[in-house]
Protein backbone atom coordinates (compact mmCIF):
# COMPACT_ATOMS: atom_id res chain seq x y z
CA UNK A 1 0.00 0.00 0.00
CA UNK A 2 1.58 3.48 -0.93
CA UNK A 3 0.73 6.08 1.39
CA UNK A 4 0.80 9.63 0.60
CA UNK A 5 3.45 12.46 0.70
CA UNK A 6 3.56 14.75 3.78
CA UNK A 7 2.76 17.38 1.48
CA UNK A 8 0.13 15.82 0.25
CA UNK A 9 -1.59 15.16 3.48
CA UNK A 10 -0.79 18.84 4.45
CA UNK A 11 -2.75 20.16 1.34
CA UNK A 12 -6.05 17.82 2.57
CA UNK A 13 -5.79 19.07 6.15
CA UNK A 14 -6.06 23.03 4.92
CA UNK A 15 -9.37 21.71 3.18
CA UNK A 16 -11.26 20.81 6.74
CA UNK A 17 -14.07 22.47 8.49
CA UNK A 18 -12.45 22.75 12.61
CA UNK A 19 -15.20 20.41 13.71
CA UNK A 20 -13.38 17.54 11.70
CA UNK A 21 -9.91 18.76 12.37
CA UNK A 22 -10.72 18.60 15.80
CA UNK A 23 -12.14 15.16 15.58
CA UNK A 24 -9.52 13.95 13.44
CA UNK A 25 -6.89 14.76 16.18
CA UNK A 26 -9.04 13.43 18.75
CA UNK A 27 -8.78 10.04 16.60
CA UNK A 28 -5.03 10.50 16.16
CA UNK A 29 -4.45 10.51 19.58
CA UNK A 30 -6.56 7.40 20.66
CA UNK A 31 -4.19 5.43 18.08
CA UNK A 32 -1.18 5.09 20.54
CA UNK A 33 0.08 6.46 23.97
CA UNK A 34 3.24 8.40 21.96
CA UNK A 35 0.45 10.47 19.84
CA UNK A 36 -1.52 11.69 23.01
CA UNK A 37 1.31 12.18 24.95
CA UNK A 38 2.77 13.95 21.57
CA UNK A 39 -0.57 16.15 21.58
CA UNK A 40 -0.57 17.18 25.32
CA UNK A 41 3.16 18.45 25.19
CA UNK A 42 2.25 20.78 22.66
CA UNK A 43 -1.14 21.81 23.85
CA UNK A 44 0.07 22.60 27.56
CA UNK A 45 3.70 23.77 26.77
CA UNK A 46 2.66 26.72 25.96
CA UNK A 47 1.64 27.43 29.46
CA UNK A 48 5.23 25.51 31.04
CA UNK A 49 7.62 25.29 29.03
CA UNK A 50 9.34 23.08 31.27
CA UNK A 51 6.60 20.53 31.69
CA UNK A 52 8.23 17.88 29.25
CA UNK A 53 11.35 17.88 31.31
CA UNK A 54 9.94 17.70 34.35
CA UNK A 55 7.08 14.83 33.39
CA UNK A 56 10.11 13.27 31.87
CA UNK A 57 12.73 13.25 34.63
CA UNK A 58 9.79 11.98 36.96
CA UNK A 59 8.63 9.23 35.18
CA UNK A 60 12.91 8.49 34.66
CA UNK A 61 13.62 8.73 38.33
CA UNK A 62 10.45 6.68 38.87
CA UNK A 63 11.81 3.67 36.61
CA UNK A 64 15.45 3.87 38.28
CA UNK A 65 14.19 3.86 41.87
CA UNK A 66 12.20 0.85 40.91
CA UNK A 67 15.25 -0.50 38.57
CA UNK A 68 16.75 -4.28 40.26
CA UNK A 69 20.46 -3.58 40.42
CA UNK A 70 21.43 -6.39 42.14
CA UNK A 71 23.68 -7.95 39.62
CA UNK A 72 25.20 -6.95 36.60
CA UNK A 73 22.40 -8.72 34.15
CA UNK A 74 19.47 -7.07 36.17
CA UNK A 75 21.01 -3.76 36.01
CA UNK A 76 22.15 -4.46 31.64
CA UNK A 77 18.78 -4.89 31.16
CA UNK A 78 16.85 -2.45 33.15
CA UNK A 79 19.55 0.17 31.83
CA UNK A 80 18.36 -0.65 28.23
CA UNK A 81 14.65 -0.50 29.00
CA UNK A 82 14.89 3.49 30.75
CA UNK A 83 16.94 4.17 27.36
CA UNK A 84 13.96 2.93 25.61
CA UNK A 85 11.70 4.79 27.60
CA UNK A 86 14.03 7.78 26.94
CA UNK A 87 14.54 7.52 23.64
CA UNK A 88 10.54 7.30 23.10
CA UNK A 89 10.39 10.66 25.11
CA UNK A 90 12.99 11.91 23.23
CA UNK A 91 10.60 11.73 19.86
CA UNK A 92 8.22 14.27 21.47
CA UNK A 93 10.51 17.52 21.41
CA UNK A 94 12.59 18.98 18.57
CA UNK A 95 13.82 21.23 21.39
CA UNK A 96 17.20 20.56 21.77
CA UNK A 97 18.21 21.88 25.05
CA UNK A 98 15.22 19.82 26.32
CA UNK A 99 17.12 16.80 24.93
CA UNK A 100 20.29 17.71 25.85
CA UNK A 101 18.61 17.98 29.41
CA UNK A 102 16.90 14.78 29.69
CA UNK A 103 19.68 12.72 28.43
CA UNK A 104 22.23 14.51 30.77
CA UNK A 105 19.88 13.38 33.79
CA UNK A 106 19.56 9.92 32.45
CA UNK A 107 23.19 9.87 32.60
CA UNK A 108 23.81 11.46 35.63
CA UNK A 109 20.94 8.77 37.18
CA UNK A 110 23.09 6.03 35.77
CA UNK A 111 26.10 7.20 37.64
CA UNK A 112 24.08 8.13 40.82
CA UNK A 113 22.30 4.53 41.16
CA UNK A 114 25.51 2.39 40.55
CA UNK A 115 25.08 0.92 37.38
CA UNK A 116 28.65 2.36 35.97
CA UNK A 117 30.44 0.56 39.33
CA UNK A 118 29.42 -2.82 37.52
CA UNK A 119 31.91 -2.04 34.30
CA UNK A 120 29.51 -3.96 32.48
CA UNK A 121 30.51 -3.60 28.37
CA UNK A 122 26.73 -3.14 27.50
CA UNK A 123 25.93 -0.42 30.36
CA UNK A 124 29.54 1.75 29.79
CA UNK A 125 28.45 1.71 26.14
CA UNK A 126 24.86 2.74 26.81
CA UNK A 127 26.30 5.41 28.81
CA UNK A 128 29.34 6.81 26.41
CA UNK A 129 26.61 6.72 23.38
CA UNK A 130 24.12 9.06 25.13
CA UNK A 131 27.11 11.10 26.37
CA UNK A 132 28.08 11.19 22.29
CA UNK A 133 24.30 11.98 21.52
CA UNK A 134 24.57 15.03 23.99
CA UNK A 135 28.19 16.28 22.34
CA UNK A 136 26.03 15.56 18.78
CA UNK A 137 22.82 17.81 20.22
CA UNK A 138 25.66 20.29 21.67
CA UNK A 139 27.07 21.04 18.08
CA UNK A 140 23.76 21.97 16.56
CA UNK A 141 23.15 24.83 19.30
CA UNK A 142 24.42 28.41 19.27
CA UNK A 143 28.12 28.91 20.26
CA UNK A 144 26.90 30.63 23.39
CA UNK A 145 24.77 27.92 24.42
CA UNK A 146 27.91 25.45 23.04
CA UNK A 147 29.82 26.48 25.54
CA UNK A 148 27.37 26.52 28.49
CA UNK A 149 27.34 22.61 27.58
CA UNK A 150 31.02 21.76 27.64
CA UNK A 151 32.05 21.41 31.17
CA UNK A 152 28.56 19.62 31.61
CA UNK A 153 29.99 17.22 28.95
CA UNK A 154 33.84 16.96 30.31
CA UNK A 155 32.11 16.13 33.54
CA UNK A 156 29.63 13.20 31.88
CA UNK A 157 32.67 11.87 29.86
CA UNK A 158 34.99 11.14 33.31
CA UNK A 159 33.76 7.87 34.05
CA UNK A 160 33.81 6.56 30.63
CA UNK A 161 36.65 3.96 29.98
CA UNK A 162 38.67 4.24 27.17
Amino acid sequence: MQFPSLTALKAELKHLSDKEFIALIADLSKFSRENKAFLFFKLYEKDNPRLFVEMVQEELEKEFQLANTKNYHFAKKAAQSIRRKLNKHLKLTKNKPDQIEVIEYFCRNLEKYGYLSFRHPVIDNLYALQVGKIEKLVTALHEDLQYDYELTIQELKKPIRY
